[in-house]
């Protein structure tokens, strides 16, 4: 029976078929006898996430713009798919072809979140092939990865040929080209693999020897057979000029966010300890006003979406983001189309941003200030004030918002249960402002916050600080809990992140190689999906580390000294260690950084990439 058939003789037993049947307006067909190269994009998780992900959108439209390159997506099945599938011998497809990616040149994930690791175990067994790189000998599939998580890929580096350090745009394509001519003389993995380890920003990490102390600390990494010592992380440095897709794929089912994405800027100027993305994917970069606003029109006349939105990690750091907004909604406006303005920071909320994001957000607005007291709030160099953040809640009271959301984190170095109770103070003072706001909604105020267990990840200054245990973070909760209810909770409403799924998590980000044969017995056990809270497991992955003698707190709750290798010491971010132990001292001072605009804090990225840097003083 042909694949086409078995699918559509199962299909209807699952929810949302439309997720794995590909078909979809703007999706790339082309002659697979004509192509040279075939590239599966596997996102390790639903349909719905990763049709979501801009950087999949990016991707996978620069790799089908070369004629004789084709690329198609593959996504993780839920569970009633995944047992169809085995059940009726479907191997894992690309949903344009519908052919088992195992015989694509290559099969490439993006690692996005530490807590889908066994996914990616899950998907390359249903497609047919040893999950383990060692047992897959020929030359294809290559099996790579790229993402934020590369930046320290060790607990995963068993199961990948190589990775991807940084941003793909250029190096996806050299892989690629080094690929086809290994195709075409009929060359060895193993010989291709010392050849991709000469790419910048590429990492084997078979090509690596790791050595341990007897305390399990990691003694030395050692490179093999010519690859670099320190690979070195790939940077698009004209911003303006980066491949930007003018369609994307419109899926048939709604998705988790459904709408046209551009991007507008790349990097963050604030340099917020806690932030990993803050970090890795400096320097600050801007694409022009004409450009954003040329991608938005391309995207609505290709697509269809009545909605777009402004992506990156701090859109209203954007230089001129009152001029680009004007320049946008002279378009939308006209069209119809709503502008969506996500990550937007406190202390750059206005009256004009309001009046911009209004249609798409009169039903409440979220902010992060991340810890209650201004104490804690300079420990994590947010900078913002609490003057900054009445002043954004009053200018949205007055726009008529009655809703508020605050992100807060728990556990953060130093914090003590004063800044719990400042948490509490600053939704009063929240509550207190909307009542004596003039012109306000007659709507009842509600307040919500949102707590997230702090989790030390590498390539921050908080890399060496300790993750607060379980007996702690359950303190901190009890403790705001019964602050909220001794003045009532009707206005206040609180949740929080489960400590099993962060502690695994600070474990998983801040890794070594010893916890590849824990992710494999844990996907052996059942596990995966796990950052869904329905088929998260951790009493299986707790079998899975105690099988291996993987003690938790080694990995998560362990103060970290300077002069120890991290395992993701071999990783060049491109900005030196000393700035980051710099900004570790200057955390346990209470003493803030200003951000890039201001003053330079003496990164180094710059520096490194030849230009204009200014000293640290």
């Amino acid at each position: 029976m042909e694949l086409k058939d078995k699918l559509d003789m199962i299909l209807p037993k699952v929810q949302k078929p439309s997720r794995y049947i590909g078909g979809e307006l703007n999706s790339v067909i082309k002659d697979k006898d004509k192509v040279k190269m075939r590239y599966a994009f596997c996102f390790p998780d639903t349909y719905d996430i990763g049709m979501s992900h801009l950087g999949m959108k990016i991707l996978y439209s620069l790799k089908n713009a070369v004629p004789e390159y084709w690329c198609e997506r593959v996504f993780m099945p839920l569970a009633d798919m995944e047992q169809l599938m085995r059940e009726n011998d479907i191997p894992l497809y690309g949903l344009e072809s519908l052919d088992p990616i195992k015989d694509f040149d290559f099969i490439g994930f993006t690692l996005q979140y530490e807590l889908c690791y066994t996914n990616i175990l899950a998907m390359l067994d249903l497609a047919g092939l040893p999950v383990f790189s060692r047992d897959r000998k020929n030359l294809f599939p290559i099996v790579m990865a790229g993402g934020p998580c590369v930046c320290n890929a060790e607990p995963i580096a068993d199961f990948i040929d190589l990775f991807v350090l940084g941003e793909g745009e250029e190096v996806n394509l050299e892989l690629m080209r080094l690929a086809e001519r290994y195709k075409e003389n009929s060359g060895s993995k193993e010989e291709f693999l010392i050849e991709a380890a000469k790419i910048e920003g590429i990492y084997v990490p078979s090509l690596y020897d790791i050595s341990y102390n007897e305390d399990n600390t990691i003694k030395a990494i050692t490179p093999l057979k010519g690859a670099p010592e320190k690979v070195k992380k790939r940077i698009i440095s004209d911003f303006d000029k980066v491949f930007s897709p003018s369609e994307f794929v419109v899926p048939f089912t709604q998705i988790v966010h459904d709408r046209a994405v551009v991007e507008v800027l790349r990097g963050c100027i604030r340099g917020c300890r806690f932030c990993q993305a803050g970090f890795i994917y400096r320097p600050f970069r801007e694409k022009s006003k004409g450009a954003i606003v040329d991608q938005i029109k391309s995207l609505i006349e290709s697509t269809g979406y009545d909605e777009v939105s402004l992506c990156s990690l701090s859109t209203s750091d954007y230089s001129d983001i009152e001029g680009l907004l004007t320049d946008i909604t002279d378009y939308t406006d006209k069209k119809g189309v709503n502008l969506s303005l996500p990550s937007l920071r406190i202390d750059k909320f206005s009256d004009e941003v309001v009046k911009k994001i209004k249609s798409v957000r009169s039903s409440g607005l979220t902010f992060a200030p991340e810890a209650g007291s201004q104490r804690l709030r300079n420990v994590i160099n947010k900078n913002i004030t609490e003057e900054d953040i009445m002043k954004s809640c009053r200018i949205a009271f007055e726009g008529g918002y009655s809703s508020v959301k605050l992100y807060f984190m728990l556990g953060l170095p130093t914090e003590t249960l004063e800044d719990i109770a400042a948490i509490k103070d600053l939704a009063d003072k929240i509550i207190d402002l909307y009542y004596n706001t003039e012109n306000r909604s007659k709507k009842p105020i509600t307040i919500s916050i949102s707590l997230s267990t702090f989790i030390p990840k590498p390539f921050t200054p908080f890399e060496y600080e300790p993750q607060a245990t379980k007996e702690q973070i359950e303190e901190r909760q009890k403790y705001l809990l019964e602050l909220i209810g001794s003045k009532g909770r009707r206005r206040i409403d609180v949740s929080w992140s489960h400590y099993d799924t962060t502690i695994l998590e600070a474990v998983l980000a801040r890794g070594d190689r010893r916890l590849c044969n824990v992710i494999y017995d844990a996907w052996k056990s059942g596990c995966k999906l796990d950052g869904w809270n329905e088929y998260f497991r951790f009493d299986l992955w707790k079998k899975a580390l105690d099988k291996n003698g993987i003690d938790t707190a080694f990995y998560a709750n362990r103060q970290r000294p300077y002069e120890e290798i991290a395992p993701w010491e071999h990783m060049d971010m491109l900005f030196s260690r000393d700035f980051l132990v710099r900004e570790n001292k200057k955390a346990h001072e209470g003493i803030t950084t200003a951000n890039c605009r201001e003053k330079c804090a003496g990164c180094g990225i710059n520096k490194c990439l030849g230009k204009a840097c200014f000293n640290y003083e």
